[in-house]
């Protein structure tokens, strides 16, 4: 008989046996106890593995809850992060706006500004043009008065003088073809006064320069020169004299009558003689 043949009949016959053979039935549970546990050991066995399945799920549900703390913790902790963040990102936005407002109104101002100046200098163009076509005018006038004046008192003088006074007033006017008076060829004009023999030469004008002063001295020395007669005195008439000309006034040795002043009879009193 064969091997297998052999572990068929024992395959065919071993499960009646061991039913109703108690000894082969112990034989066959002694041999597999030793390749596998019995009822009990492995009902321990799976209990402690149960055992340590529960702890492993009991660890893993406290690491859970823990992970689920610390998570519930930085989610909360991220959403008061999101909240600061909004808050910051509303406040920028107010604030963006609250500048474009304030930009807004800034560049309202500034057109406002630019309008107002833009008016202001129209107007300050139209004083100005106005001013000047016054001043340009007043000019013209106080020229024109000047002239008036000074040939009016010239007038009055010459009347007053010759007629009240037995004295000669004469407007002299000679040609200074040199140039001595004005550096170039030109009329000169004086005003003379003569009584017994007195030379007075007069400069009658609306106003006078410190530089009139010097040209008034040439005119005299020019008239000296073109009619061969010293004058007695030089006298100056003006309303209004330049600060400065005042000491000309003395090294020249003009006198000055600015202002109103009373013309007498003193005034033409007979000079030493020899001064002639």
């Amino acid at each position: 008989m064969t091997e297998q043949q052999v572990k068929q009949i024992i395959l065919r016959e071993l499960p009646a046996i061991m039913q109703s053979d108690r000894e082969v039935r112990e034989f066959i549970l002694r041999l597999s106890r030793e390749q596998f546990a019995d009822k009990q050991e492995t009902v321990n066995r799976f209990d402690r593995v149960l055992d340590e399945l529960r702890r492993d799920r009991e660890e893993q549900a406290r690491k859970w809850d823990e992970n689920q703390q610390n998570w519930d913790a930085q989610n909360r902790k991220w959403w008061e992060n999101q909240q600061a963040i909004n808050e910051m990102l509303a406040s920028l936005r107010q604030h963006d706006q609250k500048w474009d407002e304030n930009q807004q109104n800034w560049d309202a101002q500034n057109r406002k500004w630019w309008e107002n100046q833009q008016a202001i200098n129209e107007t300050l163009k139209s004083i100005e043009a106005l001013s000047h076509k016054h001043d340009s005018t007043i000019g013209a006038i106080g020229a024109r008065w000047g002239l008036y004046s000074e040939q009016s008192f010239r007038n009055a003088l010459k009347g007053i003088l010759e007629e009240s006074f037995n004295v000669q007033v004469m407007n002299i006017t000679d040609y200074d073809d040199q140039g001595e008076v004005f550096g170039r060829p030109d009329q000169v004009e004086l005003d003379v006064i003569i009584k017994d023999g007195m030379l007075i030469l007069c400069e009658i004008k609306s106003s006078m320069s410190k530089s009139d002063m010097y040209t008034f001295e040439r005119k005299v020395r020019f008239y000296e020169k073109r009619h061969g007669r010293q004058a007695t005195r030089m006298l100056v008439i003006s309303p209004m004299v330049d600060p400065r000309a005042w000491s000309v006034v003395e090294k020249l040795g003009i006198q000055v009558y600015s202002g109103a002043y009373d013309v007498g009879p003193a005034t033409f009193a007979p000079e030493p003689e020899g001064d002639a």
